[in-house]
């Protein structure tokens, strides 16, 4: 009879909760249907985030890169057909790896959301570490040996040239100037936080 009790009560608060959310909400069971739209403009406070590219986008400025990579070493047609044959091996190489890395990333979010006992997750997630470390490793091997590859096909000149751009490349990434904008220093960011509250 006590959990009857309890249930029926239970039930009472999440039936007032969820009145109270309509009731605050309003209109938006009527505004329901025109929002249907996959694709919708950013509300006006979100105005500097940009939507992720498409996949179409993202193949586009793959293919500039690359060509511009290609155009920058100075890469005859023998050469870009060996490059494009490196690059389809290496894919069949790393594939299977990756799916590896990507099954082990899946199983240990399945751990920490388990009900098991502290310890036992500890434990797991320990075991997984391992694997995953064992497999970042042989990735890394794979794309070393992709790289050496790679060089091999170059002549003198490309290779002075290639180890130019890698310079660059590295000393780019180190002022910040990679795909991921900088983060704001602190002061910066609790003005950023106090000008929108008081907004």
């Amino acid at each position: 009879m006590k959990k009857l009790a309890i249930m029926i009560c239970a039930l009472c608060v999440v039936s007032t909760a969820a009145q109270a959310a309509t009731e605050k909400l309003g209109t938006a069971e009527t505004k329901a249907p025109e929002s249907t739209s996959i694709k919708q403009e950013q509300p006006a406070n979100n105005e500097g985030i940009k939507n992720p590219p498409s996949k179409e986008e993202m193949i586009k400025k793959r293919k500039a890169r690359e060509a511009a990579f290609e155009q920058k070493l100075g890469l005859t047609e023998a050469q870009k057909a060996q490059v494009k044959e490196l690059r389809i091996q290496g894919h069949k190489k790393m594939k299977p790896v990756m799916e590896q890395i990507k099954l082990k990333k899946q199983e240990a979010r399945v751990v920490k959301l388990s009900r098991i006992s502290v310890e036992m997750q500890e434990e797991k997630l320990a075991a997984i570490d391992k694997d995953l470390a064992k497999l970042e490793k042989q990735a890394n091997e794979i794309r070393k040996q992709n790289m050496k590859d790679f060089e091999a096909i170059l002549t003198k000149d490309q290779k002075k040239i290639l180890k130019q751009m890698k310079k660059e490349g590295r000393e780019n990434f180190k002022k910040g100037q990679h795909h991921c904008p900088p983060p704001c220093p602190p002061q910066e960011a609790e003005q950023k936080i106090k000008t929108e509250d008081a907004k």
